[in-house]
């Protein structure tokens, strides 16, 4: 066996991290970009649907949250795409196929947020099944990436708490307010379900990256640590779940659930969800307002102009 694959496999089955300058096989190096790179440019458009609410949010309180929520999730891409460039990466070439439909990002985002219970259910639901997934990506076996896990999943577990509290005053609040707080739960269960990707069955992607502790726990395992999770959590805010087939197995002390609309997630995944459209079309939208605000602001720079506030109208 060559020596170089000798030296990595050795790496891997002791758990010592690889980093940037080591060797490593050309489909490690690939299966991290595509991996890393959905990693990032979920939490860039993740961005777009709070975005959208930061202005309607019911309260200052609400507004300078979310705020502070979405600009975490623009330095979470930051991390990303940065742990990706140590790979050898392009970022620009990342958002490019991001935009042409050859990189994906999570499925959840392709779904609207209609009120602001639905923004809670982001911050709860959405973040909640991130940081399982997230936190088992703190000792995955690239050092760049596992390291800018660490800090994004300290963060991610305030946006998560945010979330819950938000929904709980709406799960306490007016008869209106609790049936809004249901109606997000509805929609977003089984979406988020769908977040930690197809059955294991299905996954062709998960058994190498597991081989090379990219990944420590499979999609399945990963789902049914979230529904543990998240059950009890449901049940505290006084709300539903929406499967009739939820029971808990005292057996294997988890919650057997019902079967997720896989045909849904293959739609979504190929590009054909509810807002799919939407959010890259908003994606480029946006990105062309910053470049040219940044333009504008280096030009103005380079000829000492002052910067007036008439000059920021671009936005």
């Amino acid at each position: 066996m060559n020596t170089q694959v000798e030296l990595f496999d050795n790496k891997i089955e002791k758990d010592i991290s690889i980093e940037p300058k080591d060797w490593m096989p050309d489909a490690y190096r690939k299966t991290l970009i595509r991996q890393i790179g959905q990693h990032a440019h979920s939490e860039v458009v993740g961005m777009l649907p709070e975005g959208n609410w930061i202005t309607r949010a019911p309260t200052l309180k609400r507004k300078a949250v979310l705020l502070a929520k979405v600009q975490d999730e623009a330095g979470h891409g930051l991390y990303l795409y940065s742990a990706a460039e140590t790979l050898g990466a392009d970022r620009d070439d990342m958002m490019d196929k991001l935009v042409a439909g050859r990189m994906k990002y999570s499925s959840i985002f392709n779904y609207p947020t209609l009120t602001w219970a639905d923004i809670a259910a982001i911050g709860w639901l959405v973040d909640g099944a991130a940081i399982v997934n997230q936190v088992a990506l703190c000792r995955t076996s690239y050092g760049p990436y596992a390291r800018a896990m660490v800090r994004i999943c300290k963060e991610e577990s305030f946006h998560q708490r945010q979330g819950f509290e938000a929904m709980m005053v709406l799960a306490n609040g007016t008869p209106e307010q609790k049936a809004m707080a249901q109606d997000a739960v509805d929609r977003f269960w089984w979406p988020v379900l769908m977040m930690f990707g197809p059955s294991d069955d299905n996954s062709p992607n998960s058994a190498v990256s597991m081989d090379w502790k990219i990944k420590l726990f499979s999609n399945d395992e990963l789902r049914q640590k979230f529904v543990n999770n998240t059950v009890s959590q449901v049940l505290q805010l006084g709300l539903t779940i929406p499967d009739k087939d939820l029971t808990f197995n005292e057996e294997t002390g988890n919650y057997e659930f019902g079967e997720i609309n896989w045909d849904e997630l293959l739609a979504v995944i190929a590009g054909k969800g509810p807002c799919n459209h939407e959010r890259i079309e908003a994606d480029v939208k946006l990105g062309k307002r910053v470049n040219g605000f940044v333009t504008l602001l280096l030009s103005m720079h380079r000829n000492n102009t002052p910067i007036l506030k008439k000059s920021l109208n671009i936005f």
